[in-house]
């Protein structure tokens, strides 16, 4: 929405043209001899030399050329021609050669000795008084000066409109023939009879010479007729070119995905040579020794048997080397869990304390949810630019705009132009000025923009009729409509604001065929004054806001009886939408979270439940369920949100939805995963020491469960405080909130549940029933309880089957090739599409389905051919020195070629790179304009003008024109001075607000000002995007050149502003993190090789991710950064457990390894045991639950949660788990590191004896192929 302000163009037309300086020579004779052919002269007589007097005014306003010779005019005439000549002088004067040719085709046509060579008389009629007037005449010029003429005044600005003279001298005309049929039509307000210029080619114009004398070209060589950058693109200088970032693009594919399918392709081709060698090797090799086949059969089959033993043997060994951070950490947990297992309800009742402790904080809660605040930094450039622009220049205008299309036409949308819609529509923009708020009892013209204090700034086609439907004529208001789409300009075409109305901002749809008539929408725009949020009088506005909400609602369904739809936006509606958008995914994410609680509590209650245990005794499922504990296990993960969140409450950072929405679905995938491996290592150990007590027993799993516990919660925290250092609010209190709530949820985890593990064990030792412990279930089965016949003789029936079948199948060598060549394959796929995720966030998907606001912004983007205001504000720039006048100038000769206003002038011509359209509003220049003595009614001091009798007098050259206080001064005037028919260049209106003035400041009285520009109509959030890198490439060019402090300012900029880092801000972030991982899994894994697998498969996890946002549309903003730093944390706890489970084999599972591994492969033995190990606990643990909670998101009503929470959280589980179950063993099982021996506290013949006691419960199972 454009600033605007009420420019009434001086009624020129009125007396500037024609009624004065013709009106003698246009009175015919009496004698019917109107015009002898090649006579002397015209005027009734031969043309007469004129006396000293006559002559010394002709020259004066004609020019040198009139100073000797005969004229056809007398001193009245020349009189009045001054006069009036003068009046367009104002318009323009700034234009030397405009003026010249204007001035000159009058003075020739009125006192030109030769006026019978070019006027002829085509009709008169008599007067009242008996004499005959002219009605009619030819003026005939040759075509070379009338396009010399026009084109010398096509591109004069006027004004602070930064609209075209054109359109007030010419009607807006586009081409010279328009031009001068305009300046001789017959006119109320112009011509009193009609002068027509006929084409010399046009007609046999016997007798007649077309008058030809030279125009003066805008870009003149000679200065006294050259005209400034602003009015003629040929006096321009022509800027840098502008070095675009160029995209290495090799066909349709961006290079960097073109070079990674190649190697990828390479590879896979060495690799299937590799592969088929081998194969023709071994064929070879078998061939060769045909002949022994025998011999070797029987001693092969001697040898086998002893290293079948020897190998069975070996394997049964566990590793004998200890790393000695995993036997500290070993102990401490160990030792850890003893305490907590041995004083429960001390370590419950502390735990809950210091967690309402925490919880304290939110007293201090609150949520941000103002954009600005939540997506930018406060110290980036864009927030500390808006908030200096707020405080200076007052905050932007609040825009309320609809737009009437018709869409009842069969194949779409068709014209919606027709006298019954306008009469409607009249009606409706009558009720919105009439109707008042319900609360404030406030109309339209008690909150309107009115900058003349006349009208209400009102954009729409009823301004063409003067907002009164009774000068729509049924039979004309075509032909009018027309007329005033082309003349915006003229008389009877301005709006009571006496601004302009071009047609792109109140007709859309008529591109197609140029013609406005076929126009496919109406929009109208009212412009409403905004205030300082929380002021009495933004609510003011608010309230009647609202009031045209509800009344354009009611429009809306009248509409639609005829035929129409429409569709509107205030400036309340944006904050409300999203605030419903989030109420409605309010219950959807309960939904979400509920399941997930539901599933954990369930799923971990039935670890040690099998069906043949409970058909034996069903009494059993009481005792052995563990819903409480699941429960408990939920809780504490709400707990640690709680304290989270309380403790940064405290510390004022605030809460943004996307925390409300995410963190407890961060902290659940964290969570309940270790909750699983608490629990189903808790049970592994009751399997091996069911003769060691409660506590014992707890302190054995924690302390095989707690390093992997502390490696995945380390990592992720380190990896989300990182987060915490980028400026970005909304990724910044993310980053914190995560941290600190993985955090406390993981020493939560190793105090407060294994406290409850502890007491819930003792329950079941007890026959006491789940949830109800106050009862004891006499028919639950002793040995249930301790590892007896039918309490864990059996395994699960996911466990069973990852050790039976998938683990020995996954691990088979042709197997591994596959997954292998597979998942490089996708880790490409994700490569080659990451230059093709888009940037930008389409506020349309921000809303809720149904929305009112969609279809808005569909015609906003389909029908409004206006971009967006944007502003250069220039700051500490003392402006009343002439050197710092010129670097801001445009429209004086002596501004710098280079300067601010010439600068942005010359981006205009190249609008689809530098996205800049149309003039800049530059305040210097129009100020140095209203001294003009010429315009005898602005600058005015003592009853005459200010500068008339000015040595040196006002010229363009800015010589002896005003400095330091004599410019303040003026410049105070000029501020309060009126725009109005008078003097069109009165700053009060257009200016008022686009300096700051300290009049009393001896350092620098302006410390601020602004030149208003616009940009191009942005459709896409690629068009915003590089409209704001645009703007800031030309502020930091011409701060550099002109050595001064520009800086942009539009209203979409602060929204813009993270797109200006988020790429390179990703790719800190996400490096730095991943770098991190690197560190920690190989200082606490002990081996480089399996941090770096673990770290690899993050990163391709990672890839997978943004490969997947590319395809499913997700353009990379605030919100998917957050996405990917959580999926940077899943993808470590996804990994983290099965890498030290392999890293750490339990001895009791690796001694179930296959048998028919040789010695040389005891990685896939490892890697087996991971698997079998904690493959289960990933499974369901974590991705069954993110499963279930992410499906519920599919039913959500908002667009933004099913793109960016759905899509993107569906994409995560579902990589991470195929990554993580699939590819990380098989990787680990090739280039892993080596293994180490678990840290046992007990260790000896107990350890050994106990681990078989484990071993004898399960069934053998025979792995003979040597396939493994």
């Amino acid at each position: 929405m454009t600033r605007l302000w009420g420019l009434a163009p001086a009624r020129f037309l009125a007396s500037l043209l024609f009624i004065l300086f013709l009106c003698r020579a246009a009175t015919a004779s009496d004698d019917g001899n109107w015009t002898i052919k090649h006579e002397a002269g015209r005027y009734n007589s031969v043309a007469q030399t004129p006396d000293d007097g006559t002559r010394k005014k002709l020259v004066a306003i004609c020019g040198d050329k009139w100073d000797d010779g005969a004229i056809c005019c007398d001193s009245d005439q020349i009189d009045a021609l001054s006069t009036n000549l003068k009046r367009a002088e104002s318009i323009i004067s700034n234009c030397p050669a405009c003026k010249y040719n204007f001035f000159n085709l009058f003075c020739t046509f009125t006192c030109s000795p030769d006026q019978s060579l070019f006027v002829n008389v085509t009709e008169t009629q008599k007067a009242n008084t008996g004499k005959l007037i002219v009605t009619e005449l030819d003026n005939l010029w040759s075509d070379d000066y009338g396009k010399g003429f026009y084109n010398s005044c096509k591109d004069v600005k006027f004004g602070a409109t930064g609209g075209k003279a054109m359109d007030f001298i010419g009607g807006g005309a586009k081409n010279y023939t328009s031009f001068l049929k305009f300046l001789g039509d017959t006119k109320p307000f112009g011509s009193p009879f009609q002068i027509d210029f006929p084409r010399p080619s046009s007609g046999d114009f016997t007798n007649m010479t077309a008058s030809d004398p030279e125009s003066k070209p805008c870009n003149s060589t000679d200065n006294a007729y050259r005209c400034a950058c602003v009015d003629c693109p040929g006096s321009c200088p022509e800027l840098p070119k502008i070095i675009e970032q160029e995209h290495c693009h090799v066909g349709a594919l961006p290079c960097l995905s073109f070079a990674v399918i190649i190697i990828y392709c390479v590879l896979l081709l060495l690799l299937v040579a590799a592969v088929s060698g081998h194969v023709a090797y071994q064929k070879h090799s078998q061939r060769k020794s045909e002949r022994l086949q025998l011999l070797q059969d029987a001693a092969l089959s001697d040898d086998e048997d002893d290293e079948d033993e020897v190998r069975h043997a070996r394997m049964l060994e566990k590793p004998q080397r200890e790393y000695w951070i995993n036997s500290k950490c070993d102990a401490a947990f160990s030792k850890l869990g003893l305490i907590c297992a041995r004083f429960p309800l001390i370590t419950i009742s502390a735990s809950v304390v210091i967690v309402l402790v925490l919880s304290i904080g939110w007293i201090n809660f609150a949520v941000e949810t103002d954009p600005v605040r939540l997506w930018v930094s406060p110290s980036s450039a864009a927030a500390t630019e808006k908030e200096f622009f707020d405080s200076n220049f007052g905050p932007f205008y609040r825009a309320e705009q609809a737009f009437l299309v018709n869409d009842s036409h069969p194949s779409g949308p068709g014209p919606v132009l027709s006298y019954e819609t306008l009469a409607w529509w009249f009606d409706l923009e009558r009720r919105v000025q009439r109707f008042r708020s319900m609360k404030e009892g406030v109309s339209l013209n008690n909150v309107c923009f009115n900058p003349t204090g006349e009208a209400c700034v009102v954009q729409s086609v009823t301004g063409y009729f003067g907002g009164s439907f009774a000068n729509v004529d049924p039979d004309t208001w075509q032909q009018d409509l027309r007329h005033c789409t082309e003349q915006p300009g003229s008389q009877e075409c301005l709006p009571d604001f006496q601004q302009p109305l071009q047609k792109d901002m109140i007709l859309g749809g008529w591109e197609k065929t140029d013609d406005v008539l076929d126009s496919e929408a109406l929009i109208t725009t009212w412009v409403v004054n905004n205030h300082p949020q929380g002021s009495r009088e933004e609510a003011i506005a608010m309230d009647w806001e609202e009031m045209l909400k509800n009344l354009l609602k009611d429009a809306q369904r009248q509409a639609k009886q005829r035929g129409l739809r429409l569709s509107f936006s205030t400036e309340i509606s944006l904050e409300q939408e999203l605030n419903k958008s989030t109420n409605t995914d309010a219950k959807i994410i309960v939904v979400s979270y509920i399941i997930m609680f539901l599933y954990a509590s369930l799923a971990l209650g039935s670890t040690t439940l099998t069906v043949k245990s409970i058909l034996h005794n069903p009494a059993n499922a009481m005792v052995q369920s563990k819903f409480t504990l699941g429960v408990i296990g939920i809780l504490i993960v709400l707990m640690s949100v709680s304290a989270s969140v309380g403790l940064f409450s405290a510390c004022g950072i605030k809460v943004t939805l996307i925390i409300a929405e995410v963190i407890p679905f961060l902290v659940l995938a964290v969570g309940v995963d270790n909750i699983f491996l608490i629990v189903h290592e808790f049970e592994r150990v009751n399997l091996s020491h069911l003769d060691d007590s409660v506590e014992l027993r707890i302190s054995k799993a924690l302390g095989r469960m707690g390093p992997s516990i502390l490696l995945s919660a380390s990592t992720e925290t380190v990896a989300f405080a990182l987060g915490a250092a980028v400026g970005m609010p909304a990724v910044k209190n993310f980053a914190a909130y995560a941290a600190g709530a993985v955090l406390v949820n993981a020493l939560l985890q190793v105090t407060m549940f294994v406290s409850v593990l502890s007491l819930n064990q003792r329950r079941v030792e007890s026959h006491r029933a789940d949830c109800f412990p106050f009862i004891k279930v006499k028919g639950a089965d002793a040995g249930s309880q301790s590892g007896g016949q039918y309490g864990y003789e059996e395994e699960g029936g996911l466990q069973k089957f990852i050790r039976r079948i998938y683990a020995p199948a996954l691990l088979n060598r042709k197997v591994k090739v596959a997954i292998v060549v597979i998942f490089l394959g996708i880790f490409t796929a994700g490569l080659a599409l990451l230059p093709t995720v888009a940037l930008g966030l389409d506020q349309r998907i921000a809303f809720p389905t149904g929305s009112y606001l969609i279809p808005f912004f569909n015609d906003l983007d389909q029908y409004f051919n206006t971009g967006p205001p944007v502003y250069f504000v220039v700051r500490d720039l003392d402006v009343s020195q002439r050197l710092h006048q010129q670097e801001l100038c445009g429209r004086y000769s002596t501004c710098h070629s280079f300067s601010l206003t010439n600068v942005l002038e010359q981006e205009s011509k190249r609008s689809s790179i530098s996205y800049i359209t149309g003039s800049t509003a530059s305040w210097i220049d129009d100020y140095f304009t209203w001294l003009n003595p010429t315009n005898e009614n602005c600058c005015l001091e003592h009853g005459k003008p200010c500068f008339a009798d000015r040595d040196p007098p006002w010229n363009i050259t800015l010589h002896g024109m005003p400095e330091d206080g004599e410019f303040l001064h003026y410049l105070t005037k000029w501020l309060a001075a009126p725009t109005n028919e008078d003097c069109p260049f009165g700053g009060a209106a257009p200016y008022s607000t686009a300096l700051v003035i300290h009049p009393n400041s001896t350092r620098n009285p302006i410390p601020a000002s602004h030149f208003r520009t616009a940009h191009t109509p942005l459709r896409s959030q690629s068009d915003f995007i590089q409209a704001y890198a645009s703007a800031r490439r030309i502020a930091t060019e011409v701060s550099a050149t002109q050595n001064i402090n520009v800086f942009p300012y539009s209203k979409f900029y602060i929204f813009f502003d993270q797109y200006a880092s988020i790429v390179s801000l990703a790719g800190t972030l996400l490096g730095s993190a991943i770098a991190i991982i690197f560190f920690l899994t190989s200082l606490l894994l002990g081996s480089l090789a399996t941090g770096l697998v673990v770290t690899i498969t993050v990163i391709m996890i990672l890839v997978a991710v943004i490969g997947t946002m590319a395809l499913a549309h997700v353009s990379l903003n605030a919100i998917s950064l957050v996405n990917l730093v959580i999926a940077v944390g899943i993808a470590v706890e996804f990994c983290a457990h099965i890498a030290r489970a392999f890293q750490f084999p339990s001895s009791s599972v690796l001694a179930r390894a296959p048998q028919g591994w040789r010695l040389q492969r005891s990685k896939d033995a490892r890697a087996w045991a991971s698997l079998v190990n904690v493959g289960g606990s990933v499974f369901s643990g974590i991705t069954v639950t993110k499963f279930l909670g992410v499906a519920v998101l599919a039913f959500t009503r908002s667009k933004i949660f099913e793109i960016y929470y759905f899509r993107v959280w569906l994409a995560l589980v579902v990589w991470a788990a195929g990554h993580a179950l699939v590819f990380l063993p098989v990787a680990l099982s090739l280039v892993g590191g080596e293994g180490y021996a678990e840290a046992e506290t007990e260790g000896g013949i107990e350890e050994d004896l106990n681990s078989r006691r484990y071993r004898a419960l399960l069934p053998e199972d025979g792995y003979d192929s040597d396939d493994y």
